[in-house]
């Protein structure tokens, strides 16, 4: 890749604040779409790339078994860039801009059910060192806010008001929004945060709020995914056992107990109401399976 790419990832790390899961997804889309017209023709560049090149690349991608949902991001990624070039004025000509992405089936949220986080946060027993506290702290963020993982692990300590009960995060676009504090939640953090001083002490000068405890640094996506697989284990078989998977339940649990569709929204963070309205099938379906087990004539 050449000094557009490097130019470019900078654009989304400090302007658009993507995570750096977000930056690496790109990054190897990119560089796999360049291997692939590289591979064909030698002599074709980012700025001589056709439309009927990136639909081939579209083409070999779903041929080689991708689903359409896993060839949406890398398509995305591409006309994300050309738009990106377009702007600067190293290009004329966006050749990704007419080409559509293949139609995905909808699956609905995967979440985990309220009966098994209730098991995991109050009977499940967490190890009484920081590392034991730190990760039933992250199960209880995740599942009280609907936080996104980047949002939870960009916390800052200063983001975190307990006086006021409310949690600042900086979201998708720096659009920043407010999170009030569940009296629970708030006790955890409390909890949380003695502990957080009796571990690490006054030497600690780095303002994350979840910290990696072997090395004293921001916690890592990885890190973070296996400490809530590990954890939702204990209680659930499910596929799913992400970090995200926790955010959906919160929208899922929020809506089967009456929370309005625009309130969830705001807590969410979406831009449009319709991303939110998924969660309104997730819980019809719920209700569908419910009333199947118990109807008599069902």
């Amino acid at each position: 890749m050449d000094a557009w790419f490097e130019e470019y990832i900078a654009y989304l790390r400090y302007e658009r604040n993507y995570s750096e899961y977000t930056l690496a997804s790109y990054a190897g889309s990119l560089k796999a779409f360049e291997l692939y017209f590289k591979k064909n023709d030698e002599s074709i560049s980012w700025k001589t790339v056709t439309t009927d090149v990136v639909r081939n690349w579209l083409m070999c991608l779903l041929e080689s078994g991708l689903s359409p949902a896993g060839v949406c991001p890398k398509l995305s990624a591409v006309k994300s860039y050309y738009r990106f070039l377009l702007r600067r004025g190293y290009i004329d000509v966006d050749p990704a801009h007419c080409v559509n992405a293949p139609k995905k089936s909808k699956v609905l949220p995967y979440f985990v059910r309220e009966s098994h986080l209730s098991q995991l946060l109050d009977d499940v027993e967490f190890s009484d060192d920081f590392g034991g506290v730190t990760s039933k702290m992250l199960i209880s963020m995740l599942y009280s806010t609907g936080m996104r993982a980047a949002e939870l692990l960009g916390l800052k300590m200063t983001d975190v008001d307990l006086k006021n009960s409310v949690i600042t995060v900086l979201g998708k676009r720096n659009k920043q929004r407010m999170i009030p504090m569940i009296p629970e939640l708030k006790e955890n953090i409390e909890k949380f945060l003695l502990a957080r001083q009796k571990y690490l002490g006054e030497a600690v000068d780095i303002d994350a709020f979840f910290l990696d405890t072997k090395v004293a640094k921001k916690l890592s996506y990885a890190k973070l995914r296996t400490i809530v697989r590990t954890a939702l284990s204990a209680v659930t078989l499910q596929s799913k056992r992400s970090p995200h998977a926790l955010r959906h339940s919160f929208a899922t649990s929020m809506l089967n107990n009456s929370a309005d569709l625009q309130s969830v929204k705001e807590l969410l963070g979406h831009k449009n109401l319709t991303t939110t309205a998924v969660y309104t099938h997730t819980t019809l379906e719920e209700l569908k399976k419910l009333y199947n087990q118990a109807h008599p004539r069902a």
